[in-house]
Parts: structure tokens; sequence; C-alpha cells
């Protein structure tokens, strides 16, 4: 570091030399063409392209500097020694042109500091005095006499080469000052460079998206968590109206600016469509105002994706009213069950014994068929309501969705116009689980497919290992009617059932035994585009046989 200092003080003092003798020769050149009989120029212009010349061999060795730092200290002396030319060809010691010393010893010092210049001011000196010296022993009689006395030349050279040392000293010191100050601003500059690196990588770290923005509510920052929220770059959100890049309604907008009047901060939900396509989320969001010493300087904004939070909410309200539920099957079965037992058992005794007409015998048989539909609704209530107990064993999946698929293909609901299709892998595909809840998760699903196709279409059964839980994934895809955003978050309602068939509860069982298996359910589905179930059974199931 300091040898590519010095390397860039060394270009700069070639620079500076250039310049210099540029101005001595356009003066000298000046004076030559102005003045008639002025004294001849030849030595002064050799010195000063002599000047030229050495400037370019200190431009070509420029590149050494690094490893051979006297090469600086030969440019210094060889300056000295050229300005002492100059000062001899110009009046020696009545030359005007003394205080070009004053330049070598300034770049001394600039370059090595106080101990340069002070080299620098003891050459120039000594040189000076030697100048001064041969001028006085050289001069014949009458040189002599226009040479001043001996006393005004002594007084001279101790004003002179005092004030080069003077120079040299004050330079110096003017020289490490700022060196030092150079130093503290790089150290200052570089611990700034630091804070704000650092703070920067608070801000991506953080796992809430911010966004901060200026008076007029235009984006500043927008923080990497915030990209992955929203799908949107950095560079696409700098410098846009914020309400836009967050999707905020005017009111809501205008209602978070008035309640955060008197208020450190004011939380909203709002729904977000994302950038990257993965379509609507809910963003919980929270608005602040940006305080600095100086004042509000705008708005910040932070803000989570919720959806999944909102999904567990609404599994947590679903169970606790499901819970409710169980605590009353007890007392439907009871109530409801056994006087219904009777009252069938009662209508079939009085069907065989009376004499009915046609009539009254299809009434009976009415309220028989009734009877037994309602004591089936009850028998799924209880299976979805009652703690199960489960039998585990080793299941091969693909047997389940293959026997699923021939009952279904010879059920009473598939006409010809259904094509049912089942794709498993060639090779076993085990899992651990209560058979029969298996095939009721298929066959409770595959059954809403084909209501749900009731002009026909083709039933995609589907069955994979799962390599993220190394559990099992099935897939149960139709190509009917479609649900909306709103069907599909009531879908597992208990006795929320879309078709007229079925006792609404077929869906809720499974959600019941997947959730059993802390499986997950993920459902796809667009008005008239059908519905894709994919149910995931994690290999470590939390049930326990019985």
């Amino acid at each position: 570091m300091l040898n590519t200092e010095l390397r860039r003080k060394a270009a700069w003092l070639i620079a500076v030399r250039a310049v210099i003798s540029t101005t001595l020769l356009g003066s000298a050149t000046f004076v030559q063409v102005t003045t008639p009989g002025a004294p001849s120029g030849n030595v002064f212009f050799f010195l000063v392209g002599l000047t030229y010349a050495l400037t370019i061999v200190y431009a070509a060795s420029l590149r050494y500097v690094d490893r051979h730092p006297w090469l600086v200290e030969l440019q210094l002396g060889a300056d000295a020694l050229i300005v002492s030319a100059f000062i001899d060809v110009t009046g020696g010691v009545a030359s005007y042109f003394s205080l070009l010393y004053v330049l070598p010893i300034v770049a001394g010092s600039a370059l090595q500091l106080r101990r340069g210049g002070l080299l620098v001011a003891t050459l120039s000196s000594l040189l000076y005095l030697g100048v001064v010296l041969l001028q006085y022993a050289g001069a014949d009689e009458a040189a002599a006499a226009r040479l001043p006395s001996s006393s005004v030349a002594q007084y001279t050279v101790v004003v002179h080469t005092g004030t080069f040392f003077v120079i040299a000293v004050l330079s110096g010191s003017l020289a490490a000052e700022l060196q030092s100050t150079g130093a503290r601003l790089r150290q200052a500059s570089s611990d700034i460079a630091d804070l704000q690196a650092l703070n920067q990588h608070v801000i991506n770290s953080l796992p809430s998206g911010l966004v901060t923005t200026d008076a007029a509510h235009r984006v500043l920052t927008f923080n990497r968590a915030a990209e992955a929220i929203t799908g949107l770059e950095w560079t696409a959100a700098a410098g846009r109206p914020v309400g836009e890049v967050l999707q905020l309604p005017r009111e809501v907008f205008e209602s978070l600016e008035g309640e955060l009047a008197g208020r450190p901060a004011r939380r909203c939900e709002i729904t977000y469509r994302t950038h990257d396509g993965r379509g609507d989320i809910a963003l919980g969001l929270t608005a602040a105002y940006l305080v600095t010493p100086g004042g509000r300087a705008g708005l910040l904004f932070t803000f989570q994706d919720v959806t999944t939070i909102k999904k567990l909410e609404r599994d947590a309200a679903m169970r606790q009213r499901l819970a409710a539920v169980g605590e009353m099957a007890a007392a439907i079965a009871h109530e409801i069950r056994n006087p219904l037992a009777s009252m069938s058992g009662s209508i079939q005794i009085l069907r065989q014994e009376l004499p009915l007409t046609a009539e009254q015998e299809q009434l009976m048989d009415i309220v028989l068929r009734e009877s037994e539909r309602l004591n089936a609704t009850i028998r799924s209530f209880l299976a979805y309501a009652r703690p199960q107990r489960f039998a585990i064993a080793r299941v091969d999946v693909r047997r389940a969705l293959n026997d699923t698929a021939l009952l279904l293909r010879n059920s009473a609901e598939t006409t010809d116009r259904h094509v049912i299709e089942v794709d498993v892998p060639p090779h076993e595909l085990w899992y651990d689980a209560d058979e029969h809840q298996i095939r009721q998760i298929i066959w409770n699903l595959a059954t809403n497919g084909i209501r749900a196709m009731a002009a026909g279409g083709r039933l995609r059964l589907a069955a994979a290992a799962d390599s993220e839980t190394g559990g099992v994934v099935l897939e149960v895809a139709d190509e009917g009617i479609g649900m909306s955003p709103e069907e599909v978050a009531g879908l597992f309602q208990p006795f929320h059932g879309r078709f007229a068939k079925g006792s609404g509860l077929g869906l809720a069982i499974v959600h019941r035994i997947v959730t059993d298996y802390k499986g997950e359910i993920q459902v796809s589905s667009a008005p008239g585009a059908g519905t894709t179930v994919a149910v995931r059974l994690p290999a470590e199931r939390p049930v326990a046989a019985a």
C-alpha cells in the first residue's frame, strides 16, 4: 500500500515537472521574441530540454519505483542540480530563479515527509552555496565589480538556506499531517462502508419484507425478503409509489396514513397478487413513520406472507368445531340410532302382518329406505367423529388404487363416458398404514371426482414415492366442473357436500385420516377446469397400531 502510494505521488511529481518545464520554456521563448538584444538562451533551452528528457526517463522507470524507492530520491537530487544550473546561467546570487529550489524541497516533503524535505533542503543549500562560491571565485575584476558585495552575498545565502530549511520543516509537517488525515479519512470511509454493508446485510437477512419510502411515498428500500414474497425485483420497485408496489387499495392506504397520526404503527391484512405466477397470497402488513433526526422522512412497511398461517388458523377453527361435534356423537348415537332401529323394525313387522294396498306398501318402502339412509349418515358421522383404532400393516399402495379403480368401473355412478386411469410405479410401493383407511381416502376422493363429471370425463388415480418425506403421494385428478377458491376453502368441512348423493362427510373423513397421519392435502382447482387433489403422507406416522 505504501509503495503504491509512493508511485502515485511520483507520477504527480513527473506531471508537475513537465508543467513547470513547459512554463519556463514558454517564458524564455517569449523573452527571446519580444526583447531585442536579450542574451542568448541556448543554455536555458538546453536545460529545459534536459528536464523534458529526464521526465521521459522518470515516466519510463515509474513502474520500478515500488521495488526501488531510491529512484525517487535520485529524481529529487537531479531536480536540485538542474535548478542550480538554471540559477548559475541566470545570474547566480542575483538570479530570480533561486526560489525554484522550493519545488524539489516541497516535492521531497510530499514524497518522504519531513525527512525527504530536509534532505533536499540540505542538498539545495550546498548546491546554492557552491554556485555562489564558484561565481565569486571565477569572476574577473570587471565581473566582480558587477556582483553584489560579499556581505550582501553572505546575507543572501543565509536567507536562502534558512528559507529552504524552514520550508522543508513546514512542508514536511504539513505532508505528515495530511497523510495522517488521509489515513484517518480512509479508515473512517472504510468504517462507514463496513457499517453500510452490515446494515444492508441486516436488512437483507430479515425474514420479513421491508419497504421504506421518501416523503412523497416513493420506494427507497426493498429488501431481499420483500423480493421473495412479492416476486418483484428491487430494480422494478425502486422509485415507484408504495401503494402501487404493495397493491394497497386507496382507501386502505388513506386509512393507514390517518390512523398513524396518533399511533406508532398500524397493522392490516391485504390480498396480494404475486408477480412470479404464484397467485394471490395473504399479506400481514405493518405501517409506521420513518423517523430521522430531522423528523418524519417517509413511511416504513414490514410485511409477511401469512397465507399458511391463515390456513392453519382455519384448520384450527375447524378442529375446534369438530371436537365439539365429536362430543355430541355419543348422544346422537343414543338418541337417534336406537329409536330409529325400533321404528325400522316396527315398520317391517307391520308390513309383513298387515294387509296393505299398493300405495301403502310403497309408503312403507319409502320409510324403510329413508331410515336406512339416515342410519348410514349416522354411521358415517360416527366414523368421522369418534377416535379410530388403527390396524397398522405394510400396505402396497398400488393394490389399493387398482382395487378402487376396479370397483369404480363397476359402480352404478360410472357410465360409458367415464374413463378411469391408474398411474402407479412398476414396482411395489410400500407404506405402513391401515389399509382400510388408505382405501377410504382413495375411494372418497375418487367418488367425488366421478360425481363432478356427470357428463363423463377422465379420472386419474396416481401414487408415487415422496422424495421429500420418504412417504407416499396419492393423487386424484378429474376433468369435472371444478371449484372456486371459496369452495376449495370449505371443501373439507363436515356436511359441506356439493352433490345430491352422499352424506357430505366423505371429504371430512379424508381430512381427519390425513391429519391423523400428520400428512397434508393440496387442492388445485378452477371453475370448469377440473380438480386435482394431492395427499402427502409422511413416512413417520404419528398413529399407533391398535
